[in-house]
């Protein structure tokens, strides 16, 4: 994760309401390539440049890439490749502009998410998958991850971001005590008289990480919640890398970008992935996803100048987030650096994720699942606070709701209720 240093954040209406109000600005040119080796044929993508969305009375467009690390099988990545960007989309109401447009993706990616999972479970199939998600609007970028297939941002002004969150047991203490605390056991593979080898796993089921869709021969506190960052590029743009662990178990981020510097999208993601097989060998499937963000007027990014001192980095990666992502009052703002983070939320809490307070009206259907979006009669809903404890007063007639297998999954995923995932009959 990135350190952030103490500065004021730069809102996303401002921002976008600025732009407007200046000299026109020109959707950045989107250029990607794609390299992998194969080992359990297990590795999936996305890569989508022109999706359109009508805005007013015209058609914008944004991309979408996405990289899908199957693991016991590859039913589940294949399923998520296939109906992840529309249950995504579905859960965004339409008619907005770009502002809200771009608001409302964090929310509506926990709903796509979680509903991907829940509708593969009804398949029957056992297998899982990581999920790196990207979506670019303009020059702003939102990530949702669940796994360990990272992304990394390197600006052309000079600073490396990361982008995703790590779920690997081994390295999420947060996420170890939530699965404890959800009735989940932790520990290594037992090889006899007491020596412990491999990762940390979840138990029953020993998968190695905390956050998938799919697996659903695992408790349900593997959840399918992303986690999710968004942030606002500088408009001389950068290059975003998404790897599968394949790559980061061999590379580090900072070998990945240095081994590709100069190169275009096709030949970076080729010498990624050539240089992670020389260090470990083909060991998992290995793919590798590259892609410029680059100004309409420039054909190729510049090489970017000396990176800054790490320490220094440490610093200013990001400004501080305020409380409340979007929470702001319009006023003047000095210039932002080179990115600005507009939101970052980890929470595996459902009723956290979907909270109330958002800019967008209607975002949630008074009588419609907030997570699979089917509508609901009058009193059939849940809502999405009901059974948790918080600070804030809710009502039980606070939205968003949830239809009733919904509820069922939250209550199972905060460890309230059986996992219903044991209940079904083996393959």
């Amino acid at each position: 994760m990135s350190s952030r240093g103490q500065y004021q954040p730069m809102p996303l209406s401002v921002l976008l309401k600025r732009e407007s109000s200046n000299e026109k600005i020109e959707k950045p040119e989107i250029v990607h390539g794609l390299a992998s080796q194969s080992k359990k044929g297990e590795d999936f993508t996305l890569l989508k440049t022109e999706c359109q969305r009508t805005m007013g009375n015209g058609v914008t467009t944004f991309s979408v890439f996405g990289l899908f690390d199957g693991h016991n099988g590859s039913a589940a990545a294949i399923y998520t490749k296939e109906n992840l960007l529309n249950n995504v989309l579905n859960a965004i109401p339409t008619d907005l502009n770009t502002d809200e447009w771009v608001a409302a993706l964090p929310r509506a990616l926990v709903s796509g998410f979680v509903k991907t999972d829940k509708d593969f479970h009804k398949i029957g199939k056992k297998s899982g998958t990581t999920v790196t998600f990207v979506i670019i609007e303009g020059w702003v970028i939102t990530i949702a991850s669940v796994g360990d297939s990272e992304c990394i941002f390197d600006s052309a002004n000079g600073g490396m971001y990361y982008l995703s969150a790590d779920h690997r047991l081994d390295c999420n203490e947060e996420e170890r005590e939530r699965i404890t605390a959800s009735g989940g056991d932790i520990g290594r593979l037992n090889a006899g008289c007491g020596t412990e080898i491999g990762p940390l796993r979840c138990w029953p089921g020993g998968l190695c990480l905390s956050r998938s869709i799919g697996d659903r021969d695992v408790g349900e506190f593997i959840v399918p919640v992303p986690y999710i960052k968004q942030i606002k590029m500088s408009t001389a743009g950068g290059r975003l890398i998404i790897s599968s662990d394949g790559v980061w178990d061999a590379l580090s981020a900072e070998a990945a970008l240095d081994c590709c510097r100069g190169m275009p999208p096709e030949a970076a993601a080729a010498q990624i992935v050539k240089e992670a097989l020389q260090a470990n060998g083909l060991r998992d499937d290995t793919t590798c996803i590259v892609i410029d963000i680059l100004p309409q007027e420039k054909p190729a990014a510049p090489s970017p100048p000396p990176k800054k001192p790490v320490k220094y980095l440490l610093m200013s990666l990001f400004r501080k987030k305020p409380s409340e992502s979007f929470s702001y009052k319009d006023k003047e703002y000095m210039e932002p650096d080179v990115v600005e983070e507009l939101f970052e939320e980890g929470s595996a809490l459902l009723s956290e994720r979907l909270n109330t307070k958002y800019p967008v009206c209607n975002m949630f259907k008074l009588f419609m699942c907030a997570v699979c979006q089917i509508e609901m009669k009058p009193g059939e809903g849940s809502s999405v606070h009901a059974g948790t404890s918080s600070l804030v007063k809710v009502c039980p007639w606070d939205g968003p709701f949830l239809c009733s297998s919904c509820q069922e999954k939250k209550e199972a995923m905060e460890g309230k209720r059986p996992s219903d995932r044991h209940c079904i009959d083996s393959d």
